[in-house]
């Protein structure tokens, strides 16, 4: 159960670094689309979070949508002219905090043995928050591409940490089970 706990750790890590990247640009900023077929960044932060719940909700525990108006926009099989107008900075803001909360409580859960099938949510609960992890740091890559081509502000530091590396100029967390195990 250490494995989820730090892994958890991970996906806030990666949380954070995200926060960094956009919660000092203005709302308008965070609005902003670079051209017509462009995700905004603001898209990106409410993506991030539906695609965490989606995944939670799959692969662990059915429970409904903490903002079922948002899930057709924040889902990338719509195409980006017709997903609509996003939301405030504010509700992708408490989207995400709420979101990550599930997150954190359901795999608290996993981690716990408060499940019907602890072991086998474990090995799930593992891989799943790998992919949240790395889905978070996919999208940091453009919402940084964004910030810092387009809006021309400076980039913050990659997360200091030795099992997160850059893969084809994304972040990973990669040789997570080895460091783990190794602590």
């Amino acid at each position: 159960m250490h494995e989820i706990e730090a892994l958890l750790r991970e996906y806030d890590r990666a949380r954070a670094y995200t926060d960094d990247l956009w919660r000092d640009l203005t709302p308008d900023e965070v609005t902003w689309r670079p051209h017509e077929n462009s995700s905004a960044i603001g898209w990106h932060l409410g993506h991030q979070a539906h695609v965490a719940h989606f995944m939670i909700r799959n692969l662990t525990a059915a429970e409904p949508s903490p903002d079922p108006e948002l899930d057709g926009l924040m889902d990338s099989a719509n195409p980006e002219q017709f997903r609509g107008a996003l939301p405030t900075v504010r509700r992708l803001t408490d989207f995400r905090t709420t979101v990550a909360e599930r997150v954190h409580a359901r795999m608290g859960d996993i981690a716990a043995g408060r499940v019907s099938a602890p072991a086998q949510l474990t090995i799930v609960a593992t891989h799943l928050l790998t992919a949240l992890i790395n889905h978070e740091y996919q999208h940091d890559q453009w919402i940084s591409e964004v910030r810092g081509n387009d809006l021309g502000h400076a980039l913050p530091p990659d997360p200091d940490c030795a099992h997160v590396r850059r893969i084809d100029g994304y972040l990973v967390v990669d040789g997570f089970q080895t460091a783990v195990e190794g602590s």
